[in-house]
């Protein structure tokens, strides 16, 4: 009975140290203060710990429930329900990241993605360059992927006149939460970094504007700088601002 007791107060605190791993290891990264790989392999271990922890306390449940520990039982529930948090929390993204392919550079111009500018300064040390295409996956095989993983990402026709549209551009980038860095009228561009909340990822996005016969083109490219795979994140950052433009 004691060690019983003891083991789910032990199981408690395991529950508790999984969730702490599950928040520092984003941060920390976020912050400077560990390395990208140590900060990933902390979201795996909480989360294969919560599974062992919650697998532990079922079994441990039912002991209390049979030996009429109300107050032990309580605690496992508790713990149950900790245990889940990172499971709950972790296992969406690893699904997702199973059904999207595995790139991070996405455009609705994949013959021509729109280019950079005021940007590249900005990504001298990321470890993804913004060349379309790479050794790995050739640029005419990462649209073939592109085109089946996300149709909807394609190029906007609006009747808006050019500048007009550079100035929508930027009203929609910034209700998006993005910082704009910079807008280039002559050029009919405007350049801008997403940063995610937990790892603080930054993802750099250009909006190209082409005059066309009557009105517009609008074309987007958005490029993760870390990360081989983006989890979709560039594409629903595309598709939302052509929804909302």
């Amino acid at each position: 009975m004691e060690q019983l007791k003891m083991s789910s107060r032990a199981l408690l605190l395991s529950a508790v140290i999984m969730i702490i791993i599950l928040i520092t290891g984003p941060f920390g990264y976020k912050f400077g203060l560990v390395p990208l790989l140590p900060s990933l392999a902390s979201l795996l271990v909480a989360m294969l710990g919560s599974a062992i922890v919650l697998l532990v306390a079922l079994v441990f449940i039912f002991l209390a429930i049979k030996n009429g520990l109300g107050r032990n039982r309580n605690m496992l529930l508790l713990t149950v329900a900790l245990s889940l948090v990172p499971i709950i929390i972790m296992a969406p993204q690893i699904v997702k990241g199973r059904s999207v392919p595995p790139i991070h550079d996405i455009t609705t111009d994949t013959d021509n993605p729109p280019a950079f500018n005021a940007i590249v300064k900005l990504r001298v040390h990321a470890a993804n360059d913004l060349e379309y295409g790479s050794e790995a996956i050739p640029a005419d095989e990462m649209a073939e992927l592109q085109a089946i993983a996300y149709p909807a990402v394609q190029p906007l026709h609006t009747p808006m006149e050019p500048l007009d549209a550079v100035t929508r551009a930027e009203e929609v980038l910034r209700e998006q939460g993005l910082k704009i860095v910079t807008v280039d009228e002559e050029a009919l561009m405007v350049e801008a970094t997403a940063t995610t909340y937990w790892f603080g990822f930054k993802d750099d996005l250009v909006v190209r504007v082409t005059p066309g016969s009557d009105g517009s083109i609008v074309d987007v490219r958005s490029v993760s700088r870390v990360g081989q795979s983006d989890l979709g994140a560039n594409a629903a950052r595309i598709e939302k601002f052509l929804t909302v433009f």
